[in-house]
């Protein structure tokens, strides 16, 4: 299909009030796992957030890398288990997370972010002490016996304290910051952190404009399946209390309702396989997914 330029034009002035709006705000953007998808997706998301930061935003890109975390225990023989969504991560499984996330994952992308002409600097928790995290245990039921009991997760943390200044080092310079999750302990050590966590606990400390949380659906649902376009923190507690909101998408909205409370002014929960999905919900008057505000 051939575009015409006056179209091109047409669509650039649309977006020029959402320009406007962000200009010189802080945007963090969780990119998951599954997520980044293949190499082309990856690098349209990379060609995207440079694309954000020559209108003057300032992106902050935080990464997870579930998926490939797996991959990589599987091939070293590492087995792996989950406890109340957390993994289990001992001695051998954090030096593998550390390698992969704060190594490989973190690198290809400010790779790809620079290979589409912007300027990524890999960072990682650990970094300037830049987020120091506390061990954290999990609570599960035996399906058996219903009997609670508490799980280590090992060297499994969550954001304790944030310091943002090799942050506030960086943006405003045209250069784009890319995160991987892994936090230093106040008592030393690694942690492995949960990407979203990690993202709300960045964006709530530089109280940014917006929170994205790229995921692998729409959004919130309601109970028809149908995409909620905006919620309020109240509504979200209620979606929950009522088991609209369930599974997998409770952490992620108790996320985006921390990360209010800390600063930000509104979370968006989006799907990330869809092309441009971040352009889409802040460029354009449709959206991407579910804004949550407070």
């Amino acid at each position: 299909m051939t575009v015409l330029p006056h179209d091109i034009a047409r669509v650039l002035t649309e977006a020029l009030p959402h320009m406007q709006h962000y200009d010189e705000e802080i945007v963090v953007v969780k990119y998951g796992g599954h997520a980044m998808g293949k190499e082309d997706a990856a690098r349209s998301f990379a060609r995207d957030v440079v694309l954000l930061e020559q209108t003057a935003i300032n992106p902050v890109v935080v990464h997870g890398g579930g998926p490939q975390i797996a991959e990589m225990l599987k091939r070293l023989g590492i087995k792996s288990e989950f406890a109340g969504g957390l993994r289990i991560t001992d001695a051998a499984t954090i030096e593998i997370v550390e390698m992969v996330l704060a190594g490989a994952i973190n690198k290809q992308i400010v790779g790809f972010i620079n290979e589409a002409g912007g300027k990524a600097v890999g960072l990682c928790g650990k970094d300037g002490n830049m987020v120091l995290a506390r061990k954290i245990s999990r609570t599960v039921v035996d399906p058996d016996s219903a009997i609670e009991r508490i799980v280590d997760l090992g060297y499994v943390g969550e954001p304790e304290r944030v310091d943002t200044t090799v942050l506030d080092q960086i943006l405003g310079r045209d250069l784009i910051p890319v995160l991987a999750p892994v936090a230093a302990s106040v008592t030393g050590g690694t942690y492995n952190v949960n990407a979203d966590t990690f993202a709300g606990a960045v964006a709530g400390a530089l109280a940014a404009k917006r929170l994205l949380l790229l995921t692998d659906v729409p959004g919130v649902l309601d109970r028809s399946n149908t995409l909620i376009r905006e919620l309020s923190v109240n509504d979200a507690r209620r979606l929950i209390a009522d088991g609209t909101i369930s599974g997998g998408m409770i952490p992620k909205v108790e996320t985006c309702i921390y990360a209010l409370e800390a600063g930000v002014e509104g979370v968006v929960i989006l799907d990330g396989k869809v092309e441009h999905a971040v352009l889409l919900e802040l460029l354009t008057d449709h959206g991407a997914g579910t804004l949550i505000q407070r």
